[in-house]
């Protein structure tokens, strides 16, 4: 008896090696050109290839790292892609374990009317299981793993998608601050512009065009504070969910010179080839598997299916003789079933290939679009240093312009609408510049996440 049943789930072990139904997968080639773009815009290439680029590595400002652990840890969307994450992965240990059989265990005793009608049984069997004979089980599992995989990737990207986010959403609000700065700086000089212009009207010296015109400096300024206050604030709430929860005051930037230190500029590799290593690039190229194994297994849907049911176990009406040889037995109801007409098999199929095609477009536009991302990020680190270094020659041109504009007012020998000018002038200037300088901590974030390969998310 107990030799048979070996027998049955050798064979059925057999059996399950079955051969692959899904096609041969070759991924496409990158569809994007081997290099990165040249030309003015662009930076000369690094003279290495950057293979992995932690965040660590990259930010190294001490209170922003903080910041980011405490993201990582707290902030809802990670979470929740976790949770798909470990959805994924449950649903493929479902999926894989229709491979193995289900062994079930029986035990019944009754007593009817007298001791002679006594009945007892204690049974073990493999419960319904099929015979993955054409591999379509395994296909489906193969499919459900490589979905794993792609959230599992997915995972990744969004955390990489959210130090980048945190970080920008930091800087910001360091911008914003010393937005705040220049608009109460503006606030005070145009305040005592007025109060001279209002002292030289009441002497006789001055007239009420050129206090009107100081007023309009100093309105546009207070505005700015009451603006800039608001957004600073905003500011504040996007930091504080993307991180989860309140960051304290002593974690947040001062200002913009103060953060600019601890972020480093990624090094773009000599190839695009680093690209097939971004989350998202990997997620497509999962998903684009997994759809590969589901044309084998709606392949295999169209090959009958064998189902397997056997039981070894003992019948007595005495308890006592329940173990005895005479007592036992074996059961094996093996079925098979042949599709033929009906059903849904070649509409799946054509569904399975139809999926496959677009995952193969997925992909394809996936890289295409990381080298955008990446060929964008370079044009601006090529130029953005010269744009720097411009509005700072424009901030000292426009600082000595407003200095000598004052000095010939002064003295009767300039109007005052020359000040006017060199004031507003002055004004914008700085805040361009300083516009710029978040513009080039923005580009350092975004060419980190164009290159997606760190290793460490």
């Amino acid at each position: 008896m107990m030799r048979a049943t070996s027998l049955i789930l050798c064979g059925g072990a057999l059996l399950l090696s079955a051969c692959s139904m899904s096609p041969h997968l070759a991924l496409p080639a990158a569809p994007v050109p081997g290099q990165w773009p040249s030309g003015a815009a662009y930076p000369a290439a690094d003279a290495a290839p950057t293979e992995h680029l932690d965040w660590q590595s990259l930010l190294r400002d001490e209170k922003l790292r903080q910041v980011i652990t405490r993201m990582l840890a707290n902030n809802r969307d990670l979470r929740a892609s976790v949770a798909n994450v470990l959805a994924a992965r449950a649903q493929f240990r479902a999926d894989r374990s229709a491979l193995l059989p289900t062994i079930a265990g029986t035990a019944s005793g009754s007593n009817v009317a007298s001791p002679s009608n006594n009945t007892y049984s204690l049974g073990l069997g493999l419960s319904s299981f099929q015979v993955d004979l054409f591999g379509r089980l395994r296909e489906t599992a193969r499919a459900s793993f490589e979905s794993y995989l792609a959230t599992q990737s997915g995972m990744r990207a969004t955390k990489l998608s959210l130090v980048q986010e945190t970080a920008l959403a930091y800087v910001t609000l360091a911008a914003d601050r010393d937005m705040l700065a220049i608009a109460r700086d503006t606030e005070r000089a145009s305040q005592r512009t007025v109060e001279l212009n209002e002292a030289l009207l009441k002497a006789g010296l001055g007239n009420a065009a050129d206090v009107e015109s100081a007023r309009t400096i100093l309105a546009q300024a207070q505005s700015d504070v009451a603006s800039n206050t608001t957004q600073v604030a905003q500011d504040r709430n996007a930091l504080d969910l993307l991180v989860g929860a309140p960051v304290e005051d002593a974690l947040l930037p001062a200002s913009l010179a103060e953060v600019e230190g601890g972020i480093s500029v990624a090094p773009a590799g000599l190839t695009s080839q680093i690209l097939l290593q971004r989350p998202d690039v990997v997620e497509a190229e999962h998903t684009l598997r997994s759809g590969n194994f589901s044309i084998g297994a709606a392949r295999a849907a169209f090959f009958p299916t064998i189902n397997l049911t056997t039981a070894v176990g003992f019948a007595s009406p005495a308890l006592s003789s329940l173990f005895q040889n005479s007592n036992s037995g074996w059961t094996v109801t093996p079925s098979a079933s042949v599709p033929l007409l009906g059903g849904a098999r070649f509409a799946n199929l054509a569904a399975a290939k139809a999926n496959q095609a677009a995952y193969v477009a997925a992909y394809e536009k996936a890289i295409q679009g990381a080298f955008r991302d990446v060929a964008d990020a370079l044009a601006r680190r090529g130029t953005i240093a010269d744009q720097r270094a411009a509005q700072k020659r424009l901030i000292t041109a426009a600082g000595a312009s407003l200095t000598l504009s004052e000095e010939k007012f002064r003295v009767g020998s300039g109007a005052y609408l020359d000040v006017l000018t060199a004031q507003r002038t002055l004004y914008a200037a700085r805040q361009t510049e300083l516009s710029t300088r978040l513009a080039d901590l923005s580009n350092r974030l975004a060419l980190y996440a164009a290159l997606g390969s760190d290793p460490t998310l």
